[in-house]
């Protein structure tokens, strides 16, 4: 069916569903440690709320792209809603650390709004147009982790740390609500059965072209990644920053990546993929070798660099909606297959960057060794954004030579 038959929901829908999947992560963070006092819980045992939920979201990812291919996009939507509305009330009810952990592992079921609304972009419009549109998302998926834990500071101090719970039944049940009565079926192929589907999916993991979208996608985060890991100790050894400060710091790569996000909605839609991810790139990798080159020179200061840092959230702001679109424009009746796997194989590769930074950053390396983790990583999403271009020209070739 032609995509613009297709009857897409309103926008907002979409930015509700992908901010509440990214927002329900971290929105109690403030809360960890009067959870922790109030279940008589070791700290560690707690914060796997948030360790072990992110974990889970890899799997998931995984699963609710798949499911959305073979049964639609609706279907999977409003059960995933439904199930985290029930976790949420699970989680507020809890009287034990193990039954808490337990609904929050299952809480986890709202990442499937991140995964079915880029699937529902990828259906109702092209390839650029959808990397257009995933740029506007993406400044959603920005806000709402920025958002959120003042959000959930704030319902803690007023209300209690089940406050937040209550705060994520509300918004799921209103997001239930919305989809309900907006969100048509966008999957008019599905897959006739799981098996056939499961069939189909090697050709989607044999395609060279999205591997260089997933991993060009991949290590752009894993620049974002190895910031988180490092900055609070560049931070603390450099510069002796309060925590406040560190805050707005922090923010800066986030600030970076949702300016990246609107260049990307209103470029995308006039450049072609390649050229979108090649210019995200360029912009991270250039901002950091100047913040390398200007550190090499002597001069030490948080504005060098918070500010290559920035460049580095401009760069996947504009490289990220992109490289999403084509991997899932690889093979259009699994995007949300697609789409499931590279956001899977992002966060996955995100993480050990992360986890390598830590480890390798002492406070006499800091400024150097952040700012070449981050630099590796992003020349590494450079290098299959080159990839992707190499495999456009092949074919452009390939294409003359039989015409």
């Amino acid at each position: 069916m032609p995509q613009d038959s297709l009857k897409a929901p309103r926008f907002m829908t979409l930015i509700v569903l992908s901010g509440l999947s990214v927002l329900s992560l971290n929105m109690f963070l403030p809360s960890l440690s009067n959870i922790a006092t109030d279940f008589a819980a070791p700290y560690a045992l707690v914060n796997l709320a948030i360790a072990g939920y992110a974990g889970a979201t890899v799997a998931l990812q995984l699963i609710a792209g798949p499911l959305s291919d073979r049964f639609g996009r609706r279907p999977v939507m409003l059960a995933a809603l439904f199930i985290f509305c029930l976790a949420s009330l699970g989680c507020l009810l809890a009287s034990d650390v193990w039954t808490f952990l337990l609904f929050r592992m299952i809480q986890a079921a709202i990442i499937s709004g991140y995964t079915v609304s880029l699937a529902v972009v990828r259906d109702t419009a092209g390839s650029q147009r959808a990397a257009s549109l995933i740029g506007y998302l993406a400044m959603a998926w920005a806000i709402a982790p920025m958002l959120g834990p003042m959000l959930g500071g704030l319902l803690d101090e007023l209300l209690g740390w089940r406050a937040s719970f209550w705060a994520f039944l509300a918004f799921g049940t209103f997001a239930l609500a919305l989809c309900w009565i907006d969100l048509r079926e966008t999957n008019h192929s599905p897959c006739e059965t799981l098996t056939k589907q499961f069939r189909a999916y090697p050709e989607l993991l044999r395609s060279h072209r999205f591997w260089g979208y997933a991993l060009c996608m991949a290590f752009s985060t894993g620049g974002f990644y190895a910031f988180l890991g490092g900055a609070p100790l560049v931070a603390s050894a450099l510069f002796d920053v309060p925590p406040g400060l560190l805050g707005v710091y922090i923010g800066s790569i986030t600030a970076g990546f949702v300016l990246g996000s609107y260049l990307a909605g209103r470029l995308a839609a006039q450049h072609s993929l390649t050229a979108m991810m090649l210019g995200g790139r360029v912009v991270a990798c250039l901002g950091l070798i100047l913040g390398l080159l200007v550190l090499a020179l002597g001069v030490v200061h948080e504005l060098t660099l918070f500010g290559a840092c920035m460049c580095v959230g401009i760069g996947n702001g504009i490289t990220m909606p992109s490289a999403s679109s084509g991997a899932m424009s690889v093979r259009p009746s699994l995007a949300g297959s697609a789409s499931g796997l590279s956001g899977a194989l992002t966060v996955a590769v995100g993480a050990a960057i992360a986890a390598l930074t830590g480890a390798i950053l002492t406070a006499h390396n800091a400024p150097h060794g952040l700012l070449g983790m981050m630099l590796v990583s992003s020349a590494l999403g450079l290098a299959a954004a080159l990839y992707v271009f190499w495999l456009d020209r092949s074919e452009t070739r390939l294409c003359q030579t039989h015409v």
